[in-house]
């Protein structure tokens, strides 16, 4: 069953990154074993969809997802990189698995408000997420339906990329336009895509306030000191 809201939204923290793990970069022949490590340190467990159409990889599965909610209560945001003809079967498949978060694409533009409407009636918190190409503006008239707002800072579905060069700027654009469009309605900003060491205070100070942490985290044999040193940023 999905948690109400303020079971744990009102209660990510503000004085350090919010920490998203992705499971695209654990490893899932151990789930049991990467979830009970990072237990203590995620936020929210970032859960990666894709079609094959919409993005070029095939990622990940409702049935996946439901076997995770029942061994994990840490919040999960899953992130629907999906062709709009299927978004609304998507949507159902994962509020039924478990999903507390549910962010579709803005450039599913033709069913974008319908389904942020059917995320909302399934009692999952909404978001969206913008390609890197896509101009920051266009999330303006959705602003005030969702909590999460994400930047992608590579190609959409492609792990290992540097962060693009628009980034930092696009971020900064969407911290003004929250605040200018919505500023008493608290959206979370989060960066997703070159996630590095040497990038996640950049990313801070353009205004992330969550990062999703692939590599970085389920990569590093000494989890408590990467963790230690990202509530330092």
């Amino acid at each position: 069953m999905n948690k109400p809201a303020d079971d744990w939204f009102d209660r990510l923290p503000s004085d350090r990154p919010i920490a998203e793990f992705s499971l695209w970069s654990a490893d899932l022949l151990r789930m049991g074993d990467e979830l009970e490590r990072i237990k203590q340190y995620a936020d929210l467990l970032h859960v990666d969809v894709a079609d094959g159409h919409f993005a070029p990889s095939f990622l990940l599965f409702p049935d996946l997802l439901a076997r995770v909610r029942a061994a994990s209560d840490i919040p999960m945001h899953v992130h629907l990189m999906v062709a709009d003809s299927i978004l609304a079967s998507q949507i159902d498949q994962f509020a039924d698995a478990g999903a507390d978060v549910i962010t579709l694409h803005c450039e599913c533009a033709s069913v974008a408000s319908g389904a942020l409407d059917r995320i909302k009636r399934r009692g999952v918190l909404a978001g969206l997420a913008l390609r890197v190409e896509t101009p920051v503006s266009e999330v303006s008239q959705y602003i005030d339906q969702v909590h999460f707002l994400t930047l992608l800072g590579t190609a959409l579905g492609v792990k290992g990329k540097n962060l693009h060069e628009s980034a930092l700027e696009r971020l900064k654009e969407a911290r003004e336009l929250v605040r200018r469009v919505a500023p008493e309605h608290r959206v979370i900003l989060v960066a997703d895509g070159g996630i590095r060491h040497e990038t996640v205070p950049l990313l801070r100070a353009a205004g992330a306030r969550a990062v999703v942490l692939g590599s970085l985290a389920f990569g590093d044999a000494d989890l408590a000191s990467r963790m230690a040193w990202l509530a330092t940023q």
